[in-house]
């Protein structure tokens, strides 16, 4: 996050190695979302990048890293959540589910 809460897209795509488009799909958007300013800074592109990377930050330290952080977002079913993995929910607007399950994971309860 930059000055005021705005999001440094750049430096998302640089510190997660992937282009612009690649972080729009992986937050659920369509892939030129985050090439004009006008869609880039609308209230639901900033909504989805920033529970994308709430997400991400509460991996990173019990993944291991950010790249193995990204690999279980994309690609780690979650049985608790229907087989669904992080990044699924997200993109179809449930992050409040894996929040809540990684809280709940937090906190001593199983997977």
């Amino acid at each position: 996050m930059g000055p005021e809460g705005a999001i440094d897209f750049l430096g998302v795509v640089a510190s997660y190695n992937m282009t612009k488009g690649q972080l729009a799909e992986t937050a659920g958007l369509a892939k030129d979302t985050l090439q004009k300013a006008v869609r880039r800074d609308a209230p639901k592109t900033r909504a989805r990048v920033v529970e994308m990377l709430e997400i991400l930050s509460r991996l990173e330290e019990w993944a291991g890293g950010r790249s193995q952080a990204m690999a279980w977002y994309r690609a780690q079913p979650i049985a608790a959540l229907d087989g669904r993995t992080a990044e699924a929910l997200v993109k179809s607007g449930k992050a409040a589910l894996v929040r809540d399950y990684l809280d709940h994971l937090a906190l001593g309860g199983f997977a």
